[in-house]
């Protein structure tokens, strides 16, 4: 019965521990979003890791974070940012390392898109090292977004052998 008790208590705890994680994960993700939002640059991206990602919507788009700041500081001096307003996120802690995984539904100035990523701990802080941003296409308006994209060639223009990867 002692037993019973003990593994009861551990698994309420360890229950409480995971949702408060949770909680504070969303928060941070939600305050990234308001940042932008919000043209707080210093903000914005201090929750990104040194060695972070972002990934745009453009097959060109494979942004480190210090480029990822070069490109986008002219439009946090102008308040000139996106405001991506949370509409869904599924959010997955791994219970034995410090990362997270989650992907978001947003509504943005360019309709429904997908934001995806990864959350790693470090010295107890959260840091964002990894995010994708994605355009949603409903499976019945496929073909037509095929028919007007341009070739994979003019799509691929900055890509070559020496930069893929890097």
């Amino acid at each position: 019965m002692k037993k019973i008790v003990i593994v009861l208590l551990w698994t309420a705890i360890s229950a409480y521990s995971q949702d408060k994680e949770n909680q504070i994960l969303h928060s941070l993700m939600d305050k990234w979003h308001v940042d932008v939002a919000q043209s707080n640059f210093q903000g914005y991206f201090d929750f990104m890791d040194e060695g972070s990602f972002f990934i745009g919507t453009d097959v060109n788009e494979r942004w480190t974070k210090a480029q990822f700041m070069a490109f986008s500081k002219p439009f946090f001096d102008r308040k000139s940012t996106w405001d991506f307003k949370v509409i869904d996120r599924n959010l997955i802690v791994d219970r034995d390392y410090p990362i997270a995984w989650f992907d978001e539904v947003l509504d943005t100035w360019m309709g429904l898109c997908r934001g995806s990523g990864v959350l790693k701990k470090i010295d107890g802080e959260w840091k964002l090292e990894h995010y994708v941003l994605s355009l949603t296409v409903p499976n019945d308006f496929m073909d037509a977004v095929i028919e007007i994209m341009p070739s994979k060639d003019l799509q691929m223009d900055a890509y070559s052998p020496s930069t893929i990867g890097n």
